[in-house]
This record gives structure tokens, sequence and C-alpha cells, in this order.
């Protein structure tokens, strides 16, 4: 299927992990993704990989907590090839308790999780207008639930969630989708060094989800995908988990 086929499609953060699965789904459903990231070698790998499978990519090396560079690079996208999609999906993880976290810690989690998907949304809603286009931000499932040590990061993650709201009450009557994701336990790289360090908190968090397992990069990218496409023309300001099922547990020590 090639049901993307000649869409522009923005992808944060898509040189690793969830943002990588993203990119290379989109691509593989015909859509053309600009990926943008911090680290110039991975972006380099990633479009290359792309490329050779057959799909279209470029690479910006860009760190979206610079949120005006952001904007200005989906407006330069927007402006010469057009855009459909965006996926906010680069993050910021700031973990510590409150009472060792300052407040600048604490704010990196809303200058790249809030902030940028915030500017980012402003100026893609303005190259969509006219034609629609989907919007999607990937936040977690610690914007839902509470964790020890996560306060920045869950904060800032709820906030998005409920940015995503406001805003897809103003885009739905411009044919501008906007929804996010709350993925929970996700084997990431990021998430594989964790365990490999300390394989009982893998296995752990594995028996703790209702489905008994950690999900997958390509079990969000595919939901992404879904969102992206007219398959969901009639869905938005929803907020979609994949996590196995774990936010729907009510805790009890057994």
């Amino acid at each position: 299927m090639s049901d993307l086929k000649d869409k522009i499609a923005i992808v944060s953060g898509g040189s690793d992990g969830i943002g990588l699965a993203i990119a290379k789904k989109l691509a593989s459903k015909g859509a053309h993704v600009i990926i943008c990231a911090r680290n110039q070698k991975k972006l380099l790998e990633v479009t290359e990989e792309i490329r050779k499978s057959g799909g279209k990519c470029d690479g910006n090396v860009l760190d979206i907590s610079m949120a005006e560079e952001y904007s200005r690079m989906i407006t330069d996208v927007a402006e010469k090839y057009g855009l459909d999609i965006l996926v906010n999906n680069a993050a910021h993880v700031g973990m510590g308790l409150i009472e060792d976290v300052n407040l600048d810690e604490f704010q990196k989690n809303f200058r790249t999780n809030v902030d940028a998907p915030y500017i980012a949304t402003k100026a893609a809603m303005k190259a969509m207008s006219g034609k629609g286009g989907s919007i999607i931000n990937i936040s977690s499932i610690n914007g839902e639930r509470a964790m020890i040590g996560m306060s920045g990061y869950g904060a800032s993650k709820a906030a998005l969630l409920h940015f995503t709201r406001n805003a897809a009450m103003e885009g739905a009557r411009f044919g501008i989708r906007i929804n996010s994701i709350t993925p929970g336990p996700i084997m990431t790289p990021a998430t594989k060094a964790w365990f490999d360090s300390d394989p009982n908190a893998g296995t752990a968090i594995a028996n703790a989800n209702p489905m008994g397992r950690i999900g997958t990069p390509e079990e969000v990218a595919n939901v992404v995908y879904f969102l992206a496409s007219d398959e969901s023309s009639y869905i938005t300001g929803a907020s979609i988990p994949v996590d196995g099922g774990k936010s729907n547990e009510l805790y009890v020590p057994t």
C-alpha cells in the first residue's frame, strides 16, 4: 500500500527509537519524510537506510528545544514541498525527586515537550490551512499517571495532552486533525540500555503490564500511521494509549 503517496511528513527525533520507527513506517507508505534530530551521524545513516529501501527521506540537524528554529524549519519545508503530516516526537526525559531538581532542570522538560510542539503546531496549522492535514503529538503514559521521580516529565506530557485537545478544537473547522499517542514502556535503545544494566527492572516492568511484555517502537508507529492516514478522517482531539493496557489498571499490591 502507498496511501500516503506524495504526502509530506515531518518527524522530530526521527533518527532513533520510536521516531525512527515512525519515519520508516510513513516512508514505507509512500510519504516523503523529513526527519530532524541532534545527531548528524545518525541522521545521515537513517536517511540513507530509508532511501535504500525505496523511501523518500531528508534530514535536518536540529535541537527542537530551540523552538523558533524548529518553527522555521517547518515553514521552510512547507514552502518548498507543502506539509501534510507533522509528528512531534522528540522529547526530554528529566528524572529526579522534586527536592533534588532545580527549576531550570524542571523547565527543560517543558521547553522540549510543550514549547516546541506548541510553536511547531502553530507553524504547521498555518501551512495546512485551506487543505487540511494531520498533527500527531507523542505524549506518554506519564502524562496520565504519576510516577516517583518523574514530576517534570509527567507534568510536561500532561500539558501536551491538553494542548492537543485545545489545538484540535481550533484546527477542526479547517480540516486539520490533531491527536496524541500515549506510549507505555517501549523497547527503545534507551530502554534496552537501562534493562541491560538492571535486568530485574525489565522483568518487573514487563510482569507489571497486563499484557506481560514491553511494547515495540513499531507498535507506536502503526498508530501514528493510522492517525496520519485518511482511515482516521473523523478522529481529532483523541489520545490513544499504546501501553498494553497499563493505564487502565488500578494497582493493588498482592
